[in-house]
This record gives structure tokens, C-alpha cells and sequence, in this order.
């Protein structure tokens, strides 16, 4: 995990002494207690590093007051870790998951720190060529397939999901969701959310699925930054539709020839010089999977709309002054912008 983090914030200050207390019960670490960091991407679960002389940790933990345990699952995140880390190689080593809310006042889970680079919002962080970059491109597709091909039972995963109908699931889950989130200041969506409906797909396969499968939640290796050493953020893993989960991922992938409105909120270098576009990305991955993406539409219309209803969920809070993080205070604009980008594409399918 690369260094490109800060001071805790007050408001996410935990009891040092006591989690060093606790860990100590789970595993041999080094005398003292640790300098302790917090890094500062993500709008959900709080990362910090744990700075032992010569061994570095990981803390994940939900927002400070958080009260619905479903939506930051600690357990649940680090079972799908423990789980896929012996079949997928690009897994963080899990230490040890704590559910005394007693140590810290929440649901916290411990694990090694991977040693490498994430890209940044707007650099990769290390210096390649466009070749370079486009192989690098590969690489990343081929991660994700390879997650895609493992066999949940061998994680001990089978459990994971809720079976056939994640499609039919997932339209009607993130049309609810974005209802219930609306404000007066973004579009309705009814007419996307009505194309999906009437035009859902069956699922192609299930499979492990990372939900939330970017750039900078990728690690690359320290001595080869066109290998890729660990893949972070697993709280939205499930099993589901692997087309659905790269259609999801390529709602974030902003393009260097991207109009200049959508390119104003990239969220990761995707449009650096040589990176794959995202019609290259689909076909090479088609190819590599053996599944077919002849009605790519849904899939992409699916991800842009689903990445507007996280936008809209952060904003919702953020209007109704349930968060004070200035962070989300225009969150309601690429709300709108997605719905014309779903409109567009909808329009020349």
C-alpha cells in the first residue's frame, strides 16, 4: 500500500494503546506502539497504517458513528479476504478481525500491508512509456478476469451471494435506491431506470465479483510497476455477473478523448497517455473470458447509473447536513451529467 497518507483526523482518532493491546493477543509485533496514519481516499470505510518498527499494518474500519453494521461489514469484509487469499494471489494477508465494539467503539479488521504503488487520482506514480501503459492496461483486465475465474467454493465463498437473478436484483435494488435518495436538484432517471428494466439481460455466470475494481485500488509491484501485487477495497464483493462488475468498473474509466465535462470528475488516471480505451478494454476481455458482450449497452448504461446512485447516496447525505465533508457538497452534478451520458447511449444502441 503506498505511503500517501496523513495525521488522523479527530474524528476518526481511535485508541491507539488499545488496539495495540488487542493485536498483541493475535500476533508477535515488534516492542512500542505504533505511529499511526490515515489515508484519505474512499468516501466509506476508513484505512489507516500502522507504522511498527519494521512491520507495517492495516487498520479498516467503519466511519466513526456509524450504526448500520450491514452497510460496513468488517466480518464480512475480511472472511471474503481470508477466504480468497489461498486461490487469488493479489489478496492482502488478513492478521486478525476484532468484533468487540468495546476496543475501538466498532468492528475493526488488521492485515498486512502490501508494499507498493496505487495509482493517484491523476498520475499513475511511477514513470512508463504509453507501450508500457497500454501493457499495464492488459494486465489490469487480465487481474480482474483471473478473479473472475476462480471457483468460489475452493474461497469457501459459496455462500457469498443470493444465487440466479443478480441482474434482475441489481436494476431493481439501485432503481429503489435512487428514489429513495433523490433531491430536487437531480434528474428523475425514470426513463434509464425503465430501459434497464425492459431490457435486462440473464446473468452470463456467477462468479466472485470485486464491485468496485479500479486503478487506484490496484497495487503495483515496487520493482515492476507493470505487475500488479494487490487488489484492495473488497467491501462490495459478491458473487454476481462478471459482466456486470466490468461494466461497473468502466463507469469510472474516464478516456483522454472524454468531452471535458466528464472528464472533470475522473476518479483515476485512466486516460494517461497509451491506457486502453474502454471499447478496447470490453473486447480484450471478451476474448480472455470466452464470454460474449454483443449487448454491451446494459452494461455500460448499468454502471454509469449505478455510479450516479453512489454519488446521489453521498450528496443525499451531505443535503440533508447528515455529513458536514465539503468533499460532497457538488456531488449532485455528475448526477446529473451521468443521466445524460446513460440517455446518450441509450439513444444509439
Amino acid at each position: 500500500m503506498g505511503d500517501g497518507a496523513r495525521a488522523v483526523r479527530d474524528e476518526d482518532a481511535f485508541d491507539v494503546p488499545a488496539v495495540d493491546a488487542w493485536l498483541r493477543q493475535q500476533t508477535d509485533l515488534p516492542g512500542g506502539l505504533p505511529e499511526v496514519k490515515q489515508f484519505t481516499s474512499g468516501a466509506s470505510n476508513l484505512t489507516y497504517l500502522l507504522r511498527y518498527q519494521g512491520h507495517d499494518l492495516i487498520l479498516r474500519r467503519p466511519p466513526a458513528g456509524t450504526k448500520a453494521k450491514s452497510a460496513h461489514d468488517m466480518g464480512r469484509e475480511y472472511r471474503i479476504q481470508a477466504g480468497l487469499k489461498p486461490v487469488f494471489r493479489y489478496v492482502p494477508e488478513m492478521v486478525a478481525h476484532c468484533n468487540d465494539d468495546g476496543v475501538i467503539g466498532s468492528e475493526f479488521y488488521v492485515m498486512e500491508r502490501v508494499a507498493g504503488t496505487i495509482p493517484g487520482h491523476h498520475e499513475l506514480g511511477v514513470d512508463l512509456t504509453p507501450d508500457q501503459t497500454r501493457q499495464l492496461g492488459f494486465t489490469l483486465i487480465d487481474t480482474l478476469a483471473e478473479l473472475h475465474a476462480v471457483d468460489p467454493a475452493a474461497a469457501g465463498l459459496s455462500d457469498l451471494g443470493r444465487g440466479a437473478g443478480y441482474v434482475e436484483r441489481q436494476v431493481t435494488g439501485w432503481s429503489d435506491r435512487y428514489r429513495k435518495a433523490k433531491t430536487w436538484n437531480v434528474p428523475s432517471y425514470e426513463r434509464v431506470m425503465s430501459w434497464l428494466a425492459a431490457n435486462k439481460p440473464a446473468d452470463v455466470r456467477t462468479c466472485v465479483i470485486h464491485n468496485d475494481f479500479r486503478l487506484d485500488n490496484v497495487v503495483l509491484a515496487p520493482d515492476d510497476p507493470l505487475r500488479v501485487v494487490g487488489v484492495l477495497d473488497w467491501e462490495l464483493a459478491t458473487l454476481g455477473d462478471p459482466l456486470m462488475d466490468l461494466g461497473s468498473a468502466l463507469a469510472y474509466w474516464v478516456q483522454a478523448d472524454d468531452d471535458w465535462a466528464f472528464r472533470r470528475f475522473k476518479l483515476q488516471p485512466s486516460d494517461v497517455p497509451g491506457m486502453l480505451t474502454r471499447d478496447e478494454i470490453v473486447e480484450y476481455y471478451a476474448k480472455r473470458s470466452g464470454l460474449t458482450a454483443d449487448n454491451w449497452a446494459f452494461y455500460e448504461v448499468f454502471g454509469l447509473f449505478r455510479l450516479a446512485v453512489i454519488a446521489q447516496q453521498i450528496y443525499y447525505r451531505y443535503h440533508h447536513k447528515q455529513t458536514r465533508n465539503p468533499r460532497f457538497k457538488n456531488f449532485w452534478l455528475p448526477v446529473n451529467l451521468l443521466e445524460r451520458r446513460c440517455r446518450r447511449i441509450i439513444r444509439q444502441s
